[in-house]
């Protein structure tokens, strides 16, 4: 049954109570680090821009709208100079164009960014949709598979982000079902996103195991319940009255895109990440780790999703 992992886990009961063991003034100077932040330009993605950039890291807003990543880069540069009204030197932010619906689009995004000859110290896989209406990407898969999947160590040590959800434990039966990933019939809306943000975990996990050799730490967070654009296809999706008891919930009870976005900077600075060797794990705000769903523990689903996942890259890219 979905969510029981959850219910009946007394550890993730027990962080509703304590302190956020991380907070933005526990990030450390970032001057000379760069940062890669998919969808940037609002939510817990713009949040998560004006931390790091406060701290003097580069970020790089990789956005679909340069109109809205280039607006948001003025807004940020106001926000950052409110919150550091002392700070000398002119925040460092710059748009990379990204299209995380289409491959192809990836694709050239990472050679554009390569051309810069940067290093790459942060990357925040943070763009990505929720509950939207049944659709397939440019490339013909299921869209919340694609976005918030698909889209994703010369600079040692760095950090890789991979943002989940706690929505990961309310995935379609059997966790990933490959062969009916485009059956509109086979799922609902909120399956389809638990089911992408199980494969957020899923391949978080993989990629740690390959990296575990190297000094790139990844790490995926659950933000808590934030009230962002993300809850924008509700009413397409959910129908009029579910999505307005959603929307008042989030406007009463949930967190600002500021406080939802501190468990994914805990992951990206907090240097316990490398002090302790923290890698592969799922932390739910702020700062504590907890076991996520059976699905999200299979290994053997992980290397499937992961093999399935660049065949896909492969056929896209027409790539041997």
């Amino acid at each position: 049954m979905p969510y029981t992992n959850v219910v009946f886990n007394p550890a993730f009961w027990k962080t509703l109570v304590q302190r956020p063991k991380y907070t933005e003034k526990d990030i450390p100077d970032l001057s000379g680090k760069v940062a890669v932040i998919t969808g940037a330009n609002t939510g817990l993605g713009y949040a998560t821009t004006v931390a790091l950039a406060s701290h003097g890291a580069h970020v790089i807003l990789a956005c679909r709208s340069e109109a809205k990543a280039l607006e948001a880069i003025e807004r940020a540069k106001l926000d950052i100079k409110t919150k550091n009204p002392l700070l000398k030197t002119e925040p460092k932010l710059e748009f990379l164009a990204l299209d995380l619906n289409d491959m192809n689009k990836c694709h050239q995004a990472a050679k554009e960014f390569l051309a810069k000859g940067l290093p790459l110290h942060i990357l925040v896989n943070n763009g990505g949709i929720m509950t939207s209406p049944f659709a397939l990407s440019a490339d013909g898969i299921e869209q919340q598979f694609a976005v918030n999947h698909m889209g994703i160590k010369e600079s040692q040590p760095s950090r890789i982000v991979m943002l989940s959800s706690i929505g990961h434990e309310g995935s379609v039966k059997g966790g990933i079902d490959f062969e009916t990933l485009n059956d509109k019939s086979a799922s609902n809306p909120a399956s389809r996103y638990g089911r992408s943000k199980l494969a957020n975990i899923l391949c978080g996990k993989a990629l740690a195991r390959r990296l575990s050799n190297e000094k790139v730490y990844v790490n995926m967070p659950h933000p808590g319940f934030v009230y962002t654009e993300l809850q924008r296809n509700n009413k397409d999706s959910m129908g009029a009255i579910a999505a307005a008891t959603y929307d008042l919930a989030g406007r009463m009870c949930a967190s600002k895109p500021a406080v939802g976005a501190l468990n994914q900077i805990f992951c990206a600075t907090s240097p316990e990440i490398e002090e302790k060797d923290i890698r592969g794990k799922y932390f739910i705000p702020v700062g504590n780790e907890l076991r996520p769903s059976p699905h999200a523990l299979d290994e053997e689903l992980q290397e499937k999703l992961w093999s399935y996942s660049e065949k896909l890259m492969r056929e896209t890219l027409k790539e041997p």
